[in-house]
């Protein structure tokens, strides 16, 4: 398997069901793909990426169009992106997208998170390196009608890296540059993502100890409750023999 797809087998089992606030997170999503590209999801891929993953989570209609309203009135909110690194226990790197409106009470809210775990807030640009951006497509399997071959052609064609699947899901990666690309060749094929997102994938990752992979689980959640927090990133070795130890 993929290292990235491996890595987000991992990072989905360890935390993506415990995500909080997801609505508020794609509404906010909604609100910068409208500042930045407009209303029209036909004329605005980021947009539509948007309301592909609000479909995959649920999102009802009501609230999706409700949030493309607020974000083109007079009213909107005036949302920013700010990222932040640093490292929690074993030095284990994070990685956090943060999306606010009040970038004061962000930094001051996720240094203190920092601080409560023995953690360290670093410098923007420090731990770069460590990750790289991918698109990461999370297709239904059930949906793709050509030969196998044939897919895997198109995919390849449209910039994808690595093309793996289980029993009903298929998952592409992208290199970051190529993510408009293979949105726009699945868009040929009429075939909508359960969702479509950039993250960020560690090149390593790092082996911890229980106790220290603990307490970074506890970091993480909370850094995930911020209503600021859009994503949170780590290269901590997740295997299954600690994640039965919570």
């Amino acid at each position: 398997m993929g290292r990235a797809f491996e890595y987000r087998k991992a990072s989905k089992m360890a935390r993506w069901d415990k995500m909080a606030k997801t609505f508020s997170k794609i509404g906010k999503d909604i609100a910068l793909a409208v500042k930045a590209g407009g209303p029209d999801p036909d004329t605005n891929p980021g947009l539509r990426r948007c309301i592909q993953n609000a479909k995959g989570a649920n999102m009802p209609k009501d609230n999706v169009e409700r949030a493309i309203k607020k974000a083109s009135g007079a009213d909107a909110e005036n949302y920013e992106e700010i990222t932040y690194e640093g490292y929690g226990q074993g030095g284990v790197a994070f990685f956090i997208d943060c999306t606010t409106n009040n970038p004061t009470r962000t930094v001051a809210n996720v240094r203190a998170i920092f601080n409560k775990f023995d953690g360290n807030l670093g410098k923007n640009g420090e731990l770069a390196f460590i990750f790289d951006r991918k698109g990461i497509f999370s297709l239904d399997r059930s949906l793709i009608k050509l030969d196998w071959d044939d897919f895997e052609m198109e995919m390849i064609d449209g910039g994808a890296e690595e093309i793996e699947q289980d029993e009903d899901e298929v998952f592409i990666t992208t290199a970051f540059e190529d993510f408009g690309s293979l949105s726009h060749k699945l868009d040929e094929l009429g075939i909508e993502p359960k969702s479509a997102e950039i993250q960020r994938i560690p090149n390593n990752t790092k082996e911890v100890s229980e106790e220290h992979f603990k307490i970074n689980m506890k970091m993480l959640e909370r850094f995930e409750d911020d209503d600021d927090v859009q994503n949170v990133f780590h290269n901590m070795e997740i295997t299954d023999e600690l994640m039965n130890s919570l």
